[in-house]
């Protein structure tokens, strides 16, 4: 087999249009903010990966970028030493080092977004598809969940905004009315509510009207951390009837606060905010804080990270599915592909991926039906970049002035005296 060296790194910022969607922490601004990896390598071929595309991690990845020429896209190992040298944090698990307790979401960050890349690389080298390069798939396709938010029906006096076909979704009525249009244009077999919004009862309203719409689908609800534990104590009877709810993810803020939510819930728990690193693990099992953890390929340090949390999961009886952010198309390929090689990946995957009119991919949007997708066909992530598209989404970077997510900012031109101060109930 020729050798591959990777002879050229870039990265390019982007913005695509978001809608005004709801959370604890406030309001979506009207551009979510990406960041595009491409590895090219000195035979032409060039690996895609995405991740997230504030400020920081831009100055990181821009940062690591330079260590990465020579790199050969099989050394993985390679790659996280050179990654984990140049970003801070305390030792290198690439030599064996304990992952540190407080957790290294920045680094670990920057490994998956220039890891996917390298697998995608590798797929190319050897005409396979990556999850083929991962073991080999479990099962065909990875189903996902319907998600849904609360929601204004345009962003705050942004004339530029075209109109949003989802309209408003502020009470329980609205939030059926949502979710049967995205169930019946996608075919999702289970539902989640972010909530934290407004108050828990109204949430929970919200819930069992879904609930009555819905009689067989699962439901999940994720307050990210806005309530306290007395609320949450409060709500459980209302949560726990008739087996309402197949998981309740984050209704707390803190690893302890989530170990003694567990001691009177009677489903589980689940988390994307309290167990998000490897080193979180033994303290999260210690407490048994969690019971269902969200992984996410973007920061827990790629797609062999993502296995291997998935192995520990059945080691000690974790639950395992994936937690979602606004993303485009090379991640949803990474998640799918990542996903059909895990034996107990038990529970629909999250995705905004109906929330985004935008894509960066050749062909359009991924096609998602009966809410499940097979990884695409073709040799690596089996997608490729449209190079128009890249450039226009890079030019609403360039214009859109956001460099940072902040929601609560954007919050405050509808709620002047909004307070992102959790928990809010």
């Amino acid at each position: 087999m020729n050798r591959h060296r990777i002879a050229d790194v870039r990265i390019t910022p982007i913005a695509f249009r978001d809608p005004p969607l709801l959370n604890v922490a406030g309001v979506h601004q009207p551009w979510a903010l990406r960041s595009i990896i491409e590895l090219e390598t000195d035979s032409g071929l060039v690996g895609l990966g995405e991740s997230y595309g504030e400020a920081d991690t831009l100055a990181d990845l821009q940062r690591i970028a330079p260590d990465l020429i020579g790199l050969d896209p099989f050394a993985l190992n390679e790659l996280t030493h050179r990654v984990y040298a140049r970003t801070s944090g305390d030792g290198d698990p690439a030599v064996g080092a304990p992952y540190p307790p407080r957790g290294d979401k920045a680094r670990a960050s920057a490994l998956g977004a220039f890891e996917v890349a390298c697998w995608d690389l590798q797929g190319q080298i050897t005409g396979l598809p990556l999850h083929q390069l991962l073991g080999g798939p479990v099962r065909p396709d990875v189903s996902y969940s319907a998600y849904l938010f609360y929601k204004y029906a345009r962003h705050h006096a942004d004339p530029g905004y075209p109109t949003d076909t989802w309209g408003e979704a502020l009470d329980p009525q609205q939030l059926v009315e949502q979710a049967r249009r995205m169930v019946g244009q996608y075919g999702f077999g289970s539902i989640k509510l972010k909530a934290g919004v407004f108050e828990p009862e109204l949430e929970v309203e919200g819930l069992q009207a879904l609930r009555a719409a819905f009689p067989h689908h699962p439901l999940r609800i994720d307050p990210n951390g806005g309530w306290s534990v007395a609320t949450t104590r409060r709500m459980m009877p209302a949560l726990a009837r008739d087996g309402l709810l197949e998981y309740l993810e984050d209704p707390v803020g803190t690893l302890e606060e989530m170990a003694e939510v567990a001691t009177f819930a009677p489903m589980p728990l689940a988390t994307n905010m309290v167990t998000i690193a490897f080193g979180h693990l033994p303290r999260s099992v210690q407490l048994n804080a969690v019971q269902v953890v969200l992984s996410d390929h973007h920061y827990w340090g790629g797609l062999r990270a993502t296995q291997q949390l998935a192995a520990i999961g059945r080691v000690f009886g974790l639950g395992i599915s994936m937690h979602s952010n606004s993303h485009l198309g090379i991640s949803l390929a990474a998640m799918t592909h990542v996903g059909v090689t895990l034996p107990n990946l038990a529970y629909a995957c999250d995705t905004h991926y109906p929330w985004q009119e935008d894509e960066v991919i050749e062909g359009g949007k991924l096609p998602l039906r009966d809410g499940r997708l097979a990884p695409p066909p073709g040799p690596g992530l089996g997608v490729r970049l449209d190079r128009q598209a890249l450039a226009r989404l890079h030019r609403h970077y360039l214009d859109c002035g956001i460099r940072r997510r902040d929601d609560a900012s954007e919050m405050r031109k509808h709620q002047p005296d909004f307070d992102p101060t959790r928990p809010r109930f």
